[in-house]
């Protein structure tokens, strides 16, 4: 069921009339395998190439913390079943995707993310921590969430009532086994109270770590390789009939490998169950911004798909 090296060798001998980027990308979309899995309240659903199974497997953290995860899932759907009703209950019974994992963040990895930092610190003194840290050889990483203060797809994330100037911060989000290995990938919203951020750089917990300051989702990405670096994080936000934030980023951009924060967050921890780790925002909006109440957030990733929250 591993059809990579395949497709790699068709891409190669494309013929130049149409090998333009898009073309070489539908080439890429077809030929290698898609897979992702949805965590619902019907079970765990598996989306292979827009076919729908439903897993044998019903325990979330059993099914998605080893080692070679592709290679588990691809072998489980030689003995399923396509099943077409299940595409109506994802949009009725999705959950987040998430059991007793955690969730972590790295901060500053992208440049546009240092200016920010920098910019909101500096009346208390601290702009100059984050352009050490951009720099710097360790990165910055801090615990985000529990499953409990997590959301998932069409749910609410909130603002604090104590902050007000609050950003969401779409990021690409790993999961990572716990034998620190890279499994799959799905998309991350990491709220933030930056005026609390900025008014002292010790207040991130507060700013960053609070009942519904998390969402992932919609499923999780299981790719046979890692993500395509070329993929863009899209960041549109609405308010009432009005778009009132746009923008996008690829995640090349990113200064940090995926495997050096993975490297790094594992070096004195533990996680039995797995991890999530977002990787950083490269999208902030103008200092003037802030959400409200009701905006709609809307956070599409290449491959992966689309994660929709509103703000309670």
């Amino acid at each position: 069921m591993n059809f990579l090296p395949l497709a790699k060798k068709l891409i190669f001998i494309a013929p130049r009339n149409r090998g333009s980027e898009s073309h070489i990308n539908t080439l890429r979309a077809t030929l290698v395998p898609i897979v992702k899995i949805y965590r619902t309240a019907k079970g765990i659903i598996i989306d292979h190439n827009d076919e729908f199974f439903l897993s044998a497997e019903s325990d979330w953290d059993h099914l998605v913390n080893r080692t070679n995860l592709f290679q588990k899932i691809s072998s489980e759907l030689k003995s399923l079943q396509p099943d077409k009703d299940l595409r109506s209950t994802l949009s009725d019974n999705l959950l987040a995707p998430i059991g007793n994992q955690e969730i972590w963040a790295a901060g500053v990895t992208y440049l546009r993310s240092r200016e920010a930092r920098m910019e909101e610190a500096k009346d208390a003194g601290g702009g100059d921590f984050y352009a050490r840290v951009y720099d710097a050889e360790r990165p910055e990483l801090f615990f985000k969430a529990t499953a409990h203060r997590t959301v998932g797809h069409n749910q609410p994330v909130r603002i604090r009532r104590d902050s007000k100037w609050n950003v969401p911060e779409p990021e690409l989000t790993l999961f990572i086994s716990s034998e620190g290995t890279i499994e799959g990938y799905t998309i991350g919203n990491d709220m933030s109270s930056r005026d609390i951020e900025g008014e002292n750089p010790l207040y991130l917990p507060q700013a960053k770590s609070y009942d519904g300051s998390a969402a992932i989702g919609p499923c999780l990405l299981v790719p046979g390789s890692p993500i395509d670096p070329a993929s863009v994080i899209h960041l549109k936000i609405s308010r009432g009939n009005e778009i009132v934030f746009s923008g996008n980023i690829s995640i090349n951009r990113m200064k940090r490998k995926h495997a050096e924060l993975a490297g790094y967050l594992f070096r004195e921890a533990s996680f039995p169950y797995g991890v999530y780790l977002m990787t950083g925002t490269g999208i902030v909006p103008p200092d003037h911004f802030t959400l409200q109440r009701g905006d709609e957030i809307k956070i599409t990733i290449d491959s992966i798909g689309t994660l929709v929250n509103t703000v309670a």
